[in-house]
């Protein structure tokens, strides 16, 4: 793998981390309050959908190169 790609795959990593670690804080406490203010953290269904898009990401650049080619010869025949 070249430098860029790994790069790449690492930065994805890492923002697929900060997603694992917003879930579970929405998992924990979806709302709360401080003093008089009421603060409402991220939608779950859009963190566990960028959560989903980003793993599909990290596999398909991690599988990049690695897949066997195939080349077949087709003869059209009258």
């Amino acid at each position: 793998m070249n430098y860029k790609l790994q790069s790449r795959i690492q930065l994805k990593k890492e923002r697929l981390h900060e997603y694992y670690k917003a879930e579970s804080k929405i998992l924990n406490s979806q709302s709360y309050t401080l003093g008089s203010k009421t603060l409402t953290r991220a939608d779950l269904k859009e963190v566990q959908k960028m959560i989903e898009k980003l793993e599909n990401e990290i596999a398909s650049l991690e599988t990049y190169g690695n897949k066997k080619r195939r080349v077949r010869r087709v003869i059209p025949m009258d």
